[in-house]
């Protein structure tokens, strides 16, 4: 008896067993590296003199990239915009006046920034509805629970597009001009391209209602809008709605608290080598307020490399860590010499 209660468990135990394969037998041919001294110190040196030399041409790079930034917050009294700062002080209209004594080679990029502004809180991002934006007229009637309080006004008709980040989209809006001869030229400002192509394309979608107007019935604009969603852009039908270029930009948020998002493109007409020495006026419409959350607003003028735009830090992130590397190769070369070829003799 106790020899046939010995059988099953034995061929239960061969069942179990994994095939006498070379991978499940871990019989595989494999190769490790042996890390000797010669080995290490002369990689060490490679890789350190490798990323000195990135960094090099990195940081040489971003040091011929020429950037301006402006603040037109208001708050010092001699600011031009001081006026404009008060909150009720609406329709406010300030101007910027500014030289350039070279040539501002193009293409130039037009960015607006904003300081201690922190699109990246939790509750703040998930503060829309991804139906709505893609079009779902189903969402425009019935908007997410996420988008509360910007879900419905007082009146509890649905506010479209609803939610805290479409609610507080950025509104100031510039024109600049260059003062040729003691008057104004218009300086060309290129919107278009100018968000994700994927924002654009895939991810944020317009009804197929015709004309767009009609799907927007028995809606209401969200609260600190000036217009509607659809007349966001009255010089250009396609850019109105969920796939104005400005709305886009503003929707993919930031992940830092201080952030610039790109306003528009200097590449056109006169203008298309970039911004000539002389002098220019900025107009700004300043609508979009600041001082409550202590933050910030600033113009930025820039062009780019190959690299993109100006950016020391990844040149010295990378001139700090080759030079470790080499330092740390020498160390090592030190200690092999103090301690190993003795014993090689």
């Amino acid at each position: 008896m106790v020899k046939q209660k010995q059988e099953p468990e034995q061929e239960q135990e061969f069942a179990n067993r994994p095939d006498n394969t070379a991978f499940t037998q871990q019989r595989l041919p494999a190769w490790q590296p042996i890390l000797s001294a010669g080995i290490v110190i002369p990689g060490f040196v490679l890789i350190g003199l490798a990323f000195i030399g990135i960094g090099v041409a990195l940081f040489v790079t971003s040091r011929r990239i020429q950037m301006m930034e402006i603040d037109y917050t208001g708050v010092e009294q001699n600011s031009p915009c001081f006026k404009c700062s008060d909150p009720s002080v609406k329709n406010c209209m300030c101007q910027l006046d500014f030289s350039i004594d070279t040539l501002f080679k193009g293409p130039v990029f037009f960015y607006y920034g904003l300081s201690n502004y922190f699109q990246n809180y939790r509750k703040y991002g998930a503060s829309k509805d991804e139906n709505q934006l893609s079009g779902d007229l189903d969402s425009f009637t019935r908007p997410d629970d996420s988008c509360s309080p910007y879900e419905k006004d007082s009146n509890s008709k649905p506010i479209v597009p609803c939610g805290s980040v479409a609610n507080s989209m950025f509104n100031d809006t510039f024109k600049l001009y260059q003062i040729v001869n003691g008057t104004q030229k218009l300086v060309p400002l290129d919107g278009k391209g100018i968000a994700w192509w994927t924002d654009y394309n895939i991810k944020y979608r317009n009804p197929s209602v015709k004309p767009l107007k009609n799907a927007f019935n028995g809606t209401v604009k969200p609260l600190y809008w000036s217009k509607p969603a659809y007349e966001l852009d009255p010089s250009d039908s396609n850019n109105n709605g969920f796939i104005n270029q400005d709305f886009l930009v503003w929707m993919r948020r930031a992940a830092l608290p201080d952030f610039t998002k790109l306003y528009r493109r200097i590449t056109e007409g006169d203008y298309a080598e970039g911004l000539p020495a002389g002098n220019y006026s900025l107009v700004i419409a300043y609508n979009y307020p600041v001082l409550s959350f202590e933050g910030r607003k600033k113009v930025v003028f820039s062009n780019v490399y190959w690299m993109g735009g100006k950016n020391e830090f990844l040149g010295i992130a990378y001139l700090v860590i080759g030079s470790m590397c080499v330092v740390m190769s020498i160390v090592m070369l030190i200690v092999y010499a103090k301690f190993k070829f003795p014993d090689d003799e």
